[in-house]
This record gives C-alpha cells, structure tokens and sequence, in this order.
C-alpha cells in the first residue's frame, strides 16, 4: 500500500471522458400541428457513439416552426396578401422543406435580403442546428447562433426556450473550437433559463426538459475539457434523471446514459461509483439486444476496467474473454486487438507473465508494421518482461515503441502522449530516472498544446516532480509539484486523494529544503484530504500525519508533534498485530518527542525528514 502514491499518479493520467451526444431532439411543432402529446417532442434515438462531436437538439425537417407571422385564417375579411408578404412566405415555405445543406444555405441568403433581422431567428437556428449536426465549421455554426440569440432577444420581452436552444448552439460551437470558458458562460445562462421557465409553469416541462437534457450534456464535456471531472459527473447525473422520464427503465437508451456515467466515474477512479452504472448498462443491453451485441462487449471493456481498478483482476479477465468473443462474431478487428493487449495486462497484474508474452506475440503479427497498435504491444511486453527481471529484452521493446511514436505525434498528439507516460513508467520501474524524466517532460511538452488535457498535464507534472524529489533535485521537483497540485485540484476536486499525494510530495521537498513551517502547511492539507477521501486509518493517511508530526519537530514545536505523533499511534494501533512493527516504531518516536516537549535530553535524534517516498 506504500507504493499507492506513485502509482495513483499514474493512473490519474489519460482516463479519457468521451464526448456524449444528446440522444433527445425537440421537434418544435407548429400551430398546424393537432397533437401536443410528449412522445411528438422524441424523435427516434441515434445509436450512440463514444468518439462522436456532441450534437444540440434539433428542430426536424418534418415540422415547421412556430411562427406567429404565419397564423393565417381562411376569412373573408382578412386582408389580401402583398407581393412582398407572398415572396417572404413563400421563402419560408421553400426554407422549412429544403433538404439539402447547399439548399438551406441559399435559400437562407435570399431570406437576409427580403426578411428584417428579428424575422430571422427561427431559420438562424434551424441552420446552425443542421450544419452543427453535420459536423459543419464551428465557426459557421456560431455565426447562424449569434443571429438567432440576437433576434430573439430583439423579439421576446424576456428569454425563452428559443432563447435557451441558441444558447446550447452557442455553447456546443465554441466547445468545438476549444473555447471552453465562452462556450460554459452560455451554457449555464441557458440552464438558469430553462430552470427558470420550468419552475415557472412558462413553457410546457415536456418542451423544456430535451433541451435542458443537451444543455447538461453538454457542460458535462465541456467541463470535462477544462478538466473540471467532478463538476462534470454532476451534469451527467441531472442528464441521467431527465432521461430516466422520457424513457422506459430498461431501453437501449437508458443503458448507455447508465455506461457514460460508469465512464466518467472511472476518468476520476471512482471505481466504487462506477460499477452500479456499468452493471445496469450491461443489464439492459443484455435484455434488449441481446448478449452477442457490440453494446454488450463494450459495457463487458468497461467492467473490465472496472475490475481492475478495484484489483479484481480474474473478474476483469472473465469479462475481457467474453467481450473478445462478441468482437471476434463481429469481426471488430481494432476493438479485438485492443482487448487482447488488455487481456495481457491483466495477465501481468495477475503475475502470468509468461501467459502475457504468448498472448502479445500473437498479437503483434496481427498489426500493421509501423502501427500505433504494433507500440502498444512492444510498451505491453516490455511489462510483462520487467517484472520477470528481463531488463535488456523489455528496453529493446521499448525502444522499438518510441520508434514507433516518434512518427504519430503529429497526427495522434493524446494517445502518443499516453504512450510515452506508460513508457517512461517502465524506464521508472527499472529505475532508469534520467530517461524516465526526459519522456515525461517530452509527454508534459505535448499536453500543454491540448488545452482539453489538462489533467493529464497535472498528473505528468506530479510525476515529474515525484522523481526529481527522489533522485535529489529537490528544488527541481518544488515547481513541477506546485503546478501538478493546482491542475490536479481543478481536475478531480479539492479533496481527491490523488491531490492530497500531490501536496504530501511538496511538504516532503519545503521540508527537505529547511522550510519546517511550508511543509507543515502542506502536510495538513494532505491530511485533511486522505482523511476524508480514505479514511484516519489508511497507511497513507497515517504517513500523512506522521509527516507533520516531524514537521511540527522541525519547527521546535513539539506540543504539537506529539500530539498528532499520538495521532499515529492510535491509527496503527487499529491495524492490529499486522502492523506491530510500525506501531512500535510510532511509540519510540512518541517517547522521543515528549521528552524534547519536557525539555528533556534525548539519546537519539528526532527525525524530521519526511518518510521515504516510494519508488513505485
């Protein structure tokens, strides 16, 4: 358990939060329109795709728009149109059934020049709704949306649902042109809007909630690009509630709403969290597709993931073995490769290295000479072969990986920098430092381009401030631990444990550098967030408080290092007889630092360096 810290780091990397399209769409029904049911609101469901741009809610072909310009009656007495009224109708008409992009874009030019700019908004919207689902130029779409925003501010004496729907648009442009602050600010003003009209009874709750569902989406990715996690699993889960009453418990729908969540428990190693979701996504694609279905061996990869976190790797490989076997009926061939890799790191958790080689070999001769998969067998072996002490083997491996990499940064820029952090961890495990940092820093110098990466930077930076520490270059280490924190702490949340190993690190260098009353500070927010994220007892938790105990004796003030030092005691004590070493160790350094309190003379030094930190 000693070893947690290191590896927690590592593994806080590259845990990716895909992108999740909405799967409701609102159809906005004109004043022609007889029926006013819900089920109008849902169109048929798209098959959800884990790498897809997240797509707003759109207003369908088959509808028109509401429109109160063209609330026309069949009376005598009303006016006969003019030429001018006849032209923009019939503009309008063409508009709403044209089906084609080049269609719309032209048809919507001529409306600029007959239409006033507040008439425009509908059809702005319906546009940047289309191109934006067409994956069109996130520019254009944002144009279309600033005109419809614009036009319905103009026309509506306070915002509406349309307001709320260019809003969305708004938010889902700038997140695809990685403008994430901007594209949060109109999010949130479309949820205080949609909140609003629904607690005000002023929009029908079955119009307001499909959109409301996107706009949670919606912030739930763009949040999870500015590295805001937690923030983002909270979006997901109102999504989840909105969709859990427009759909039945068990359909496909809500299987996959229930994986994403599992999903983003997992990007912040909340396995625990993850494993309901991921359970009841696997249940319901069972029932309603069927166990061979692709669904059902992507929910078995997750378990998968899910198992091993928790260290329940047989479970792991079970649902490994069977996922492979839907994928092979399907003759997925990049899924099946990918989950054989991952069978083979199962197998090297498990200590079946000599299984995991057979496995790999197997696999690299189904890969494409030059491949980013024929890299990820090479980093793959080369684990299996450092753990059965095969050094030179599992370096030429991992230079033939780097060979391969080298040549992928540019198109591939994410998995080339997770592929080099699983490199240098191999170089770390065999105690290669100086390669391992120089990887790592190569990795850090890719991530600062991808301003969605940010957690992956904090944790690549925590490492890098992890070695340097370890290797002695302390005041090296101070700036890499101090960004590593901040990044880290706006990722995953203040009180993630992973954050709280973060500033254990940095109280370790302030207090290897002389500065007792830094390291103590750093030392107690560490405490505080093991404590609350595992518990008084946990060893980690217990080295937390042991540190600032020798902090606080750093300091000269021993009042207070005894009493967190009795903190200690108690905590090991709790451990029962399998810690009895350490428990003895705590009550010596009890006795110690009472006598020094006292005033007394000590035979031995006080130690006031914080505990080793752990190699792996």
């Amino acid at each position: 358990m000693k070893s947690l810290s290191i590896s927690l780091i590592r593994r806080l990397q590259f845990h990716k939060f895909k992108p999740i399209p909405p799967l409701l769409r609102l159809n906005y029904i004109s004043n022609t329109t007889t029926s006013s049911s819900s089920s109008s609101l849902l169109s048929p469901p798209r098959e959800i795709s884990t790498h897809s741009k997240p797509h707003p809610p759109t207003l369908n072909n088959n509808h028109s728009f509401y429109n109160p310009r063209r609330n026309l009656t069949t009376h005598a007495e009303d006016p006969p149109e003019t030429p001018i009224d006849q032209e923009k109708l019939d503009l309008e008409e063409a508009f709403e059934s044209a089906t084609t992009t080049d269609e719309m874009v032209r048809l919507f030019k001529q409306m600029e020049l007959s239409f006033e700019g507040n008439e425009l908004g509908l059809s702005a919207l319906k546009l940047g709704l289309h191109l934006d689902r067409e994956g069109d130029d996130p520019e254009t779409v944002l144009s279309y949306a600033t005109k419809a925003l614009r036009s319905f501010d103009v026309a509506a004496n306070k915002p509406n649902l349309l307001t709320a729907m260019a809003l969305q648009l708004m938010g889902s442009a700038n997140y695809g042109l990685k403008r994430f602050s901007d594209g949060l600010g109109y999010l949130n003003r479309a949820n205080r809007i949609l909140v609003k009209l629904e607690k005000e009874g002023d929009c029908n709750v079955e119009d307001v909630r499909p959109v409301l569902h996107a706009v949670h989406l919606e912030l739930a990715n763009v949040k999870n690009a500015m590295g805001r996690r937690e923030e983002a699993i909270e979006n997901l889960k109102k999504s989840l509630e909105i969709k859990e009453m427009a759909f039945e418990e068990g359909s496909k729908e809500m299987g996959a709403a229930n994986r994403s969540l599992a999903d983003a428990y997992v990007a912040v190693l909340n396995f625990n969290e993850a494993l309901p979701y991921a359970l009841k996504a696997l249940e319901i694609h069972k029932k309603e597709l069927g166990s061979n279905s692709a669904e059902v061996a992507q929910d078995r990869r997750v378990l998968g993931v899910i198992y091993s976190g928790l260290e329940q790797h047989d479970k792991a490989l079970e649902e490994n073995r069977l996922s492979q076997r839907v994928l092979k009926s399907w003759g997925m061939k990049g899924e099946l490769i990918r989950a054989e890799i991952d069978a083979a790191n199962m197998k090297v958790a498990l200590g079946r290295y000599d299984e995991a080689i057979d496995v790999l070999r197997k696999v690299v001769e189904g890969t494409d000479e030059g491949s980013e998969m024929r890299g990820m067998v090479f980093i793959s072996m080369s684990k299996a072969l450092v753990n059965q002490q095969k050094f030179a083997e599992a370096k030429r491996c991992l230079e033939m990986a780097c060979e391969v990499l080298e040549k992928k940064e540019g198109c591939s820029p994410v998995e080339v920098a997770e592929a080099y952090s699983e490199v240098a961890m191999q170089y770390e495990s065999m105690n290669e430092f100086e390669i391992a940092i120089s990887l790592l820093q190569k990795t850090l110098g890719i991530l600062e381009r991808l301003p969605q990466e940010q957690h992956s930077e904090g944790s690549v930076a925590a490492r890098i401030g992890w070695l340097l520490l370890f290797s002695g270059r302390v005041s090296q280490a101070v700036p890499y631990l101090e960004s590593a924190a901040e990044r880290l702490k706006e990722s995953f949340g203040a009180k993630h444990f992973g954050v709280g190993y973060v500033y254990n690190n940095l109280g370790a260098a302030y207090l290897e550098l002389g500065r007792p009353q830094s390291a103590a500070q750093m030392f107690a927010v560490a405490k505080d967030i093991m404590d609350v994220s595992l518990g008084p007892n946990h060893v980690d938790s217990i080295d937390a408080c042991q540190n600032l105990s020798k902090a606080y004796a750093g300091m000269g003030n021993y009042s207070l290092a005894v009493e967190f030092q009795q903190q200690v005691i108690k905590a090991w004590d709790n451990h029962g007889d399998s810690a009895k070493d350490e428990l003895k160790e705590a009550k010596r350094l009890f006795e110690e630092l009472r006598l020094k309190a006292r005033g007394g003379v000590s035979t031995d030094k006080v130690p006031t360096k914080a505990l080793p930190l752990p190699k792996k």
